[in-house]
C-alpha cells in the first residue's frame, strides 16, 4: 500500500530536469537549424519585424510570419522567438512607432477613409493607422539591425563549438597511440 502511495506523490511533482533538457535540445536544434545561422537570423528577423505591428491589428499580422518565412527562407521557430522578443520590447517602441507612422500618414488620408468607411472601421483606423504604419517602418529597420548581431552570435556559438571538439579529438589521439 505504501510503495503505490509514494508512486503517486513521484508523479504529482513535476521533473523540471526534462523540460530544462527539452528546451536545451530546442536550442541546439536551431543553433544547428539547416541553411545555417543566416537562415536562422533572418527566421528571427522577420518575427520581429511582425510583431511591431501586429498589436493594432489584433494579432491578423500574426498570419504574415508563415508566407514571409517561406518567402525569404527563414527559420520558422527562429521567427516565433524574434515574435516572442518583440512583444517583451513592444511598449517602449510603441511610442516610436506612433510618432513615425504620424510623421508618414497624411492627415488628408486619414479624413478621406474616415468618412468613406463605416462607423466602426473608421475608429479602428482612425486609432491604429499610425501605429501600423509606425511598427512597419520601425520594424523594418529593427529586423535588419537585429539579423547581424545574430548572425554573429549564432557564428561565434558555432566556431567555439568546434574548437571545443578539435581540442577534446586533439586530447585523445595522444592517448590512443600510446596504447
Amino acid at each position: 500500500m505504501q510503495s503505490t502511495q509514494k508512486v503517486k506523490m513521484m508523479k504529482a511533482r513535476y521533473d523540471w530536469k526534462s523540460t530544462k533538457r527539452w528546451f536545451k535540445f530546442k536550442y541546439l536544434l536551431l543553433l544547428r537549424a539547416k541553411g545555417g545561422p543566416s537562415m536562422v537570423a533572418r527566421g528571427f528577423s522577420i518575427g520581429l519585424f511582425v510583431e511591431m505591428f501586429t498589436l493594432p491589428t489584433a494579432g491578423f499580422a500574426f498570419v504574415l510570419i508563415f508566407p514571409l518565412v517561406y518567402l525569404l527562407r527563414g527559420n520558422l521557430p527562429a521567427a516565433l522567438i524574434g515574435f516572442v522578443f518583440g512583444k517583451v520590447i513592444y511598449i517602449p517602441f510603441s511610442i516610436l512607432n506612433k510618432q513615425v507612422g504620424e510623421y508618414l500618414v497624411p492627415k488628408h488620408f486619414k479624413i478621406y477613409l474616415i468618412h468613406h468607411l463605416p462607423h466602426l472601421l473608421s475608429n479602428i483606423i482612425r486609432s491604429g493607422l499610425d501605429l501600423i504604419v509606425g511598427g512597419m517602418v520601425v520594424g523594418l529597420f529593427l529586423g535588419l539591425i537585429a539579423y547581424f548581431p545574430v548572425v554573429l552570435l549564432l557564428k561565434y556559438h558555432t566556431n567555439r563549438r568546434k574548437e571545443k571538439r578539435r581540442i577534446r579529438k586533439d586530447q585523445l589521439a595522444p592517448a590512443e597511440t600510446k596504447e
